[in-house]
């Protein structure tokens, strides 16, 4: 009798520690601040999760780099630790799987609902696959960062005008080649400087969302803002495979079901703060031309040459362009 009382005993500890065990944790850094679009969405994502769930998962945010920079949190994501970040096709191009920096091509998209079109589709799929089998886990693709606009100190309103201007880009092959055949002379330069050399005319301008080219100023020197949204940039969020493999499958779609939901959210934040930036760079002597059809049609005509350039395509799967545009849902 006294054994089978321990052995009730033992179990009811047992199953008491397990009832009190600490809930597993997911770290989200970012570069971004929590006032940001991007990090008020963060912050509904996390809400979500913790009314959703039963309180066995939460999310912890790391805003303004915290965790480390981009390659950092990979590196740990490798480990199999439990963080996440946020990423473009760009840097998965760089990464290993290079048809996914088509995205970041010019003149893709020619609205949002082609590139959500796209995230659903079989094409994008089999790119998470290639993503996942590197180590790196594709958990929400919905967030809008920002379409991307160009900044200028001359005004620019078609191809032609970008002719001999210097244009800093992030430094990476697509967005370089992209302007390129855009008409201008791509710079690459770190974000942090471009304040400075539109001030000293080092460059001719830049390019990012509206929230960027206000947060960081430079519309103080440079006046003339073209709404071309070259690229519609959306980011994606990433954690170790092995981790996420490792969770429930209650954990695994609650993550998964919340992060998308939290995407939506995202999107009516990101185009509420376009409208509010836009509003702000008009009072403070910034000249928006928006492009005529005419124009876009030019400038998606002048990007065309991107898409079967050699050196741009050299890694890329035969017919990806083609592919791209059917999966996305464009003529």
């Amino acid at each position: 009798m006294k054994k089978l009382l321990a052995l009730v005993f033992a179990l009811v500890m047992l199953f008491s520690v397990t009832a009190i065990a600490e809930p597993i944790t997911l770290q989200i850094g970012f570069e971004n601040s929590m006032s940001e679009p991007i990090g008020q969405a963060l912050a509904k994502w996390q809400e979500l999760v913790a009314a959703q769930g039963d309180g066995s998962l939460v999310i912890e945010l790391f805003p303004d780099s915290q965790l480390g920079n981009k390659t950092d949190l990979i590196d740990q994501m490798l480990l199999g630790e439990p963080v996440m970040t946020l990423a473009d096709g760009a840097f998965f191009a760089d990464y290993g799987v290079p048809d996914m920096g088509i995205v970041f091509g010019p003149f893709l998209f020619e609205n949002w609902d082609q590139c959500w079109t796209l995230i659903e589709s079989d094409w994008w799929n089999e790119q998470c696959a290639q993503l996942e089998a590197l180590g790196l886990k594709m958990v929400a693709a919905n967030w809008a960062y920002g379409a991307r606009h160009t900044l200028t100190t001359k005004q620019v309103k078609t191809p032609a005008d970008l002719a001999g201007l210097q244009i800093r880009v992030p430094t990476n092959q697509i967005q370089t080649k992209g302007f390129e055949y855009l008409g201008a002379t791509p710079v690459g330069m770190s974000l942090g400087d471009v304040y400075t050399a539109l001030q000293q005319g080092t460059i001719d301008g830049g390019e990012n969302p509206l929230s960027t080219l206000y947060g960081r100023k430079h519309h103080e020197v440079a006046k003339f803002l073209c709404l071309d949204g070259h690229v519609l940039n959306f980011t994606n969020w990433v954690c170790s495979a092995d981790w996420f493999n490792s969770l429930s499958a209650e954990h695994q779609e609650l993550l998964l079901s919340t992060g998308k939901e939290a995407g939506v959210y995202n999107n009516t934040l990101q185009s509420e703060a376009d409208a509010y930036y836009m509003d702000l760079m008009v009072k403070e002597g910034v000249t928006v031309y928006q492009p005529t059809a005419e124009d876009i049609k030019a400038f998606q005509d002048a990007a065309l040459g991107f898409y079967s350039d050699k050196d741009v395509t050299a890694n890329w799967t035969p017919g990806l362009y083609d592919t791209v545009k059917a999966a996305m849902g464009a003529n």
